[in-house]
């Protein structure tokens, strides 16, 4: 098994997709309003966005992306005027993480974990 598709409500999915373009993802299916499928830049992941009429409650979605050359990534997001809600950070698990908003609200974490996000020292 290997999770490879994630699907996220949006408000305004165009709104949202020029978010995820910006971030670095590829458009491959447009059904906009309604829907858009983007691929990662790296590996063979899916991303796509779906229209709701309201959003749901709670603490909402964290969408993890990884990326090799994080310090260079925010620096080049931040250069697109995307706003970080703290720069990248070591954390004690081992990650190095940036965090940001996306248009719906959903937290976006981009981090670099390497080796350690399969096989942390601690791992069962």
């Amino acid at each position: 098994m290997n999770l490879n598709q994630i699907t996220i409500p949006s408000l305004d999915v165009k709104k949202a997709l020029e978010f995820y373009k910006t971030l670095g993802l590829n458009l491959i299916v447009d059904a906009l309003p309604n829907y858009v499928r983007l691929e990662c830049p790296d590996g063979n992941a899916t991303f796509s966005i779906h229209k709701v009429d309201e959003l749901p409650k709670g603490d909402g979605l964290k969408i993890y992306f990884e990326d090799d050359n994080l310090d260079n990534l925010v620096k080049n997001l931040q250069s697109k005027n995307i706003e970080f809600i703290s720069l990248p950070e070591d954390k004690p698990w081992l990650w190095r993480e940036a965090h940001l908003k996306d248009v719906d609200n959903n937290h976006i974490i981009l981090f670099s974990a390497g080796k350690n996000r399969l096989n942390p020292p601690w791992r069962i």
